[in-house]
């Protein structure tokens, strides 16, 4: 097939239970594959880990004109990004609040605990809705303060957000992008009214730090916050809902590992770091260079679309032992699964945290359970690709 329409074959929902026959033929083709729709599709992995360092590749959706507000600073550059990211890690991780991961594991463990009350044999579950949502949604809304009885709330809001931020090659987006601006403005306008109805009455959560910072040159601006607290709940749930579920249907698709992970917990780690390689929930992000680049002897011009295609640079054979395979005892197991660069993801501690503990309390239920469907029905992002439902008779 042409290799002009890569993209919107791997874009397309029928792709999504097995992309990775096209990010092969992609990397055959490649390692730069220009579109019918005049951008760039780059799938090898030290192509991509090369422009993920690039200063001229830039993130910003305003370098296009394609929006007129303010990005988060996932979506920004340096230097706006580097002091927009500083101000949002100060009181979640080192060096100003070095212990807030670590002080999760003990309410990490008592969620999961609750969760699988009623996990009982004989009985059908749903992996998605019983478990790998509700454990990350409540670990983020505990971490920035929203109360549990208004976590129902962030679930349109936050299905709005990922189908408006999904690569969506040669389709009307009108639609998509006004119901994603709706939401980042209902949602940021619920986080700032939180924030600050705690603004001189400080509680531990990140809201607060973030309104009684008082340092005014550390201080976020009233947009600011409501951007980044918008990307904080948003980012701290939807990657680590589909690592959780990428994780258990993978295991039970080959349950040798799934036996071995029960013999030998000590493993579960690197069994993550493998996850994130062979099945990662952040499967593509797109760059704007600033200015023409050369790319293994092609020109992108400047101001052109690019798609780095982080799942296909997972399993790209110059750079993984047999990538095809999922190995959990995989050693120099550098993966792309949280990015890399200036915009690896900062709650990545927090992800692999919870994707640990959740697999190593699953594990002992999945002994003899069964896919009660494969593939499962999947959700319709292709940016961040998960199933929507994984049905298992425990």
């Amino acid at each position: 097939m042409d290799s002009e329409t890569l993209l919107a074959r791997i874009t397309d929902y029928a792709s999504r239970p097995d992309p990775y026959p096209l990010y092969a033929e992609l990397r055959a083709t490649g390692p730069v594959v220009r579109q019918a729709d005049d951008s760039y599709l780059i799938g090898t992995y030290h192509e991509i880990a090369a422009l993920l360092h690039d200063p001229r590749m830039s993130a910003d959706p305003r370098t296009r004109g394609d929006v007129d507000h303010k990005p988060p600073f996932l979506r920004l550059d340096d230097p706006e990004h580097d002091r927009l990211r500083t101000l949002a890690m100060r009181p979640f991780g080192p060096p100003h609040t070095p212990g807030r991961v670590d002080a999760m594991r003990g309410e990490i463990e008592q969620i999961i605990k609750e969760l699988l009350a009623s996990f009982e044999a004989g009985r059908q579950i749903d992996i998605v809705d019983d478990f790998a949502y509700p454990l990350p949604v409540t670990v983020i809304c505990r971490l920035l303060g929203v109360p549990r009885e208004d976590e129902p709330l962030f679930a349109a809001w936050s299905d709005a957000l990922v189908i408006a931020a999904d690569v969506r090659p040669g389709q009307d987006t009108t639609d998509a992008d006004k119901a994603g601006d709706q939401a980042r403005i209902e949602m940021g306008g619920y986080l700032v009214k939180l924030a600050e109805q705690r603004r001189g009455h400080p509680t531990d959560d990140m809201l607060s730090a973030f309104v009684n910072e008082p340092d005014p040159a550390l201080r976020l601006t009233q947009e600011e916050l409501a951007v980044t607290a918008v990307l904080l709940f948003i980012a701290g749930h939807e990657t680590t809902v589909n690592l959780i579920t990428n994780g258990v249907l993978t295991l039970l698709r080959q349950p040798e590992h799934l036996d071995h992970l029960r013999i030998d917990p000590n493993l579960l780690p690197r069994a993550v770091e493998e996850l994130l390689r062979y099945e990662p929930p952040l499967q593509m992000r797109e760059r704007i260079p600033n200015a023409d680049i050369d790319v293994a002897g092609i020109t992108i011009p400047e101001g052109a679309s690019v798609v780095l295609a982080l799942a296909s640079g997972n399993r790209d054979p110059m750079r993984f032992h047999e990538p095809d395979r999922f190995d959990p005892t995989r050693p120099d197991n550098q993966h792309l699964g949280f990015g890399s660069g200036i915009h690896l993801c900062y709650g990545g501690p927090l992800a692999r945290r919870e994707a640990q503990a959740a697999l190593g309390a699953l594990i002992p239920h999945l002994g003899t359970a069964r896919l009660v469907q494969d593939p499962p029905p999947y959700r319709q992002s292709a940016m961040l690709r998960g199933p929507r439902h994984l049905p298992v008779q425990l």
